[in-house]
């Protein structure tokens, strides 16, 4: 099951409240579970940068089912992840983007922030995913 219009545009306007409560100016971006954009939002003043960001933090976090936090702390320099940012036609490995996981324990999609720290970000992209699922997937085995 994909994430739906009406649960992108929930997840957003939760993840905005959040920035609007943090005064920060966030892209926020929710896709599905094949990684395809399913909504975006960029608020007044976010960086243009930050629209690339927000959308590959979402995707990292869909193909490969974690937070892209957790994604980072494996690709360091001698890590078991190490380059895997290069792959998939570029990745974001830094806080920011987490996986959407409905009531059966799938993943739905995944919601990516960009704009601010990357404290900041994760907070926003967490406000916005916990609007509509949850934010970890159960052990193995499980789909999209």
């Amino acid at each position: 099951m994909h994430v739906t219009i009406e649960q992108a545009e929930t997840a957003i306007a939760a993840a905005r409240a959040k920035a609007v409560e943090l005064g920060t100016q966030m892209c926020i971006a929710v896709v599905d579970s094949g990684g395809n954009l399913k909504a975006f939002h960029r608020m007044d003043d976010a960086w243009v940068g930050s629209i690339d960001i927000a959308q590959k933090k979402a995707k990292t976090s869909v193909f490969f089912g974690m937070m892209t936090g957790q994604i980072g702390q494996l690709s360091q320099p001698g890590g078991p992840l190490y380059g895997i940012e290069h792959s998939n036609d570029g990745l974001i490995t830094f806080p920011g983007g987490i996986p959407i996981v409905d009531a059966d324990g799938v993943m739905s999609g995944a919601i990516g922030v960009s704009g601010s720290t990357v404290e900041n970000d994760h907070t926003v992209a967490e406000a916005g995913a916990k609007a509509i699922g949850q934010t970890e997937l159960p052990a193995h085995p499980w789909r999209t």
